[in-house]
């Protein structure tokens, strides 16, 4: 089973970003309906939900289960859930729903990170050589806080078999974080540190290692004590070696072709230790927008420190890479989208937003080939909607 590239995913999302920004629909009062509704708090405004409610309609079907939206723009914002609990009945998706967030993770990882040098506790230029020492062969060149980060360390992931198959057999393995390195480690260093940027899992799992290092305490703990707990997130955390999602959650599911039959196979329980503090958080689509309005805000990350989530570095070619500490650019109608996608077999997920946080999107989709070589019509619908809903760039005051 083939793995979509990140970058034609990003592509994509481009794609529809500049097809279907186009086709906003006029602001009109939004009308009560099942399958969506305003947040405590959320203004109506005149933010027409139209079509949000038009992509995840119709679920379950044969691309998705379930969806969670949620949209904020200035116009006002809007909440939809579609879909079963489960394909055993027709009960809805639970409220306040869990799901898998994939690598959305590493926003997670990097704020937690970027506290850390905040503190004191460690420099962006402290090389992972000088925390962890013995993780990487003697011979290899430095690699920095920062370039794990912003995945320019050219660290080499792991090569697995391939095949939906032996993903099913081995779910419930457990690994290592140091496990997972130096089984990456067998394969060559992809490039010279800082010269190139590969959006890989390996910075994030050995940011995770560096976490536990310099605090003594667990990923998880971290997690739970530096964000989660401020922050008044009750359905984020690490799971662990556990491989069940704890709390309210809808199931995932994965598309299996077995002798010319395709069935889907219940993918809600699976071990999540190959992508530690890189791919591994639960969350809900509630707490990641708490999460992402107070990141933005410099309410988790402080200044100058935050500016690295919206930094991009300066390749070795001159060109600007599109990744920063945690987070993706995409160039949107004449402005910056900072956004991360993530996708674990069952779940799809992402979360979305300017740089003022005045436009936000939250989404959790139960995919039912999350991980396919395609992405998901339901999640390119989700995708194409919110863009849609994009507001025009605040005007640039005279002087700045």
């Amino acid at each position: 089973m083939k793995i979509m590239d990140t970058a034609r995913r990003r592509t994509v999302a481009a794609a529809l970003a500049g097809t279907l920004l186009a086709t906003a629909v006029p602001g009109a009062a939004l009308a009560a309906s099942p399958g969506g509704s305003h947040r405590p708090g959320c203004a109506a405004g005149t933010l027409d939900p139209t079509p949000l409610r038009q992509a995840i309609a119709g679920l379950p079907n044969d691309d998705a289960t379930s969806a969670q939206v949620h949209v904020t723009t200035p116009a006002g914002c809007w909440t939809g859930t579609t879909g079963v609990r489960d394909l055993r009945g027709p009960a809805p998706v639970p409220p306040h729903a869990r799901f898998r967030v994939g690598s959305v993770t590493k926003v997670f990882t990097a704020a937690l990170t970027l506290q850390l040098a905040a503190e004191g506790r460690l420099d962006l230029d402290d090389t992972v050589q000088h925390h962890l020492p013995g993780l990487l062969p003697a011979d290899y060149p430095p690699v920095t806080v920062r370039q794990l980060l912003n995945h320019t360390h050219g660290i080499p992931s792991p090569t697995m078999p391939d095949g939906i198959e032996w993903q099913l057999a081995h779910r419930y393995d457990t690994w290592t974080p140091e496990q997972v390195v130096r089984l990456g480690l067998r394969n060559g260093r992809e490039f010279e540190p800082g010269t190139r940027q590969h959006y890989t899992n390996m910075g994030y799992i050995v940011a995770g290692m560096l976490i536990e290092k310099v605090t003594g305490h667990s990923y998880a703990e971290e997690v739970r004590r530096r964000i989660a707990r401020p922050l008044g997130l009750r359905d984020t955390y690490a799971p662990g070696d556990d491989p069940r999602i704890r709390g309210p959650h809808a199931h995932g599911y994965q598309a299996v072709t077995r002798d010319g039959r395709t069935e889907l196979v219940d993918a809600t329980v699976w071990s999540q230790t190959f992508t530690p503090a890189s791919g591994n958080l639960i969350s809900s689509r509630s707490d990641l927008d708490a999460f992402l309005t107070a990141l933005f805000a410099g309410r988790v990350v402080p200044e100058p420190l935050l500016t690295e989530m919206f930094t991009r570095p300066v390749l070795a070619d001159g060109s600007i890479g599109e990744y920063s500490a945690g987070l993706t650019a995409m160039q949107v109608g004449g402005q910056t989208l900072w956004f991360k996608s993530g996708s674990r077999f069952g779940y799809l997920a992402g979360v979305a937003a300017t740089r003022d946080g005045r436009f936000r999107v939250e989404y959790s989709i139960t995919a039912t080939d999350a991980k396919g070589e395609e992405l998901s019509p339901t999640a390119q619908a989700v995708i194409g909607a919110a863009l849609a809903m994009l507001p025009p760039a605040p005007p640039v005051s005279p002087g700045s």
